[in-house]
């Protein structure tokens, strides 16, 4: 396939352009310094000009604290620019696959989500992704994931890491739950899902809800450090608080996956545990 990447530089970006070139498929990777994804006439002359099959949109502004504070600048990278990009697809005939978040419920609900669950997002950056998703379209695959990891940039992972190296204590929320998801698995399937043209939502992480307090015990472990390192707190003790509400429960049922006969991706302790040997 002829595939675009925007967005090309962040660590699902980085993976995407590996696993698309290790696939065989002719690859273009874009990023801010290249073209700014909020600029109608540069997306529209990118896009067109190289008439992929497909693009892969994993361009926004995921700082989700600086989010509150700039509302508006979160619209315009992380909804606007995806219609620019619907357009421009439209033109050319490339099937768009665009990248969302957990972030889009309130948490509330005591079962994991599903694609049919009514989002309420309580935070601008929830806020501006689901006004990209609805940007987006009904021909797009829109796939939601959650708590994402990665070789290439900042993760909990690198976080905890580091941490280790320098404390023998460290606190983690545990009343928020979600499916930690690696980004050298979330790659395989994006691409599938971009490939088969499957339109509509999809919930696409690793197996195995965890909450912050036990996935960081479970770092710690791969790492070969002791669990007992960290010790659970609320979130409402957080010092400072944090100025976006996170989801208590962001768990993401992948029921699409399930209910079309595509196997789940596996366990997240698997890629863990291949993380750490690659960032040792």
């Amino acid at each position: 396939m002829r595939v675009l990447v925007t967005g090309a530089a962040g660590q699902v970006g980085h993976d995407l352009m590996d696993h698309c070139t290790a696939m065989g498929d002719q690859v273009w990777g874009v990023d801010r310094e290249q073209f700014d994804i909020c600029a109608r006439d540069q997306v529209h002359a990118a896009i067109t000009s190289l008439s992929p099959d497909l693009v892969i949109n994993c361009a926004a502004w995921t700082a989700v604290d600086a989010c509150e504070s700039d509302p508006e600048r979160a619209l315009a990278i992380n909804a606007l620019s995806v219609r620019y990009v619907r357009e421009a697809c439209q033109r050319v005939g490339a099937h768009l696959v665009h990248i969302s978040t957990d972030y889009v419920f309130d948490g509330t609900q005591e079962r994991p989500y599903q694609e049919w669950d009514t989002p309420h997002p309580t935070s601008v950056y929830g806020i501006s992704k689901l006004a990209g998703e609805r940007e987006a379209g009904p021909e797009a695959t829109i796939v939601r994931t959650s708590w994402v990891c990665g070789e290439h940039g900042p993760n909990m992972v690198r976080t905890v890491m580091q941490l280790a190296q320098t404390t023998d204590h460290m606190s983690f929320v545990d009343d928020q739950r979600g499916c930690p998801t690696f980004a050298a698995d979330l790659v395989v399937m994006l691409r599938r899902l971009g490939l088969e043209r499957r339109s509509g939502l999809h919930h696409v992480t690793n197996q195995g809800a965890v909450s912050w307090f036990e996935f960081v015990g479970e770092i710690l472990r791969a790492v070969g450090k002791d669990p007992a390192m960290v010790v659970p707190i609320r979130t409402v003790d957080l010092s400072p608080p944090r100025p976006a509400l996170r989801p208590a429960n962001s768990v993401l049922d992948n029921a699409v996956l399930r209910m079309a006969g595509i196997a789940p991706m596996r366990d997240f302790r698997a890629p863990l545990a291949e993380l750490v040997q690659r960032l040792k």
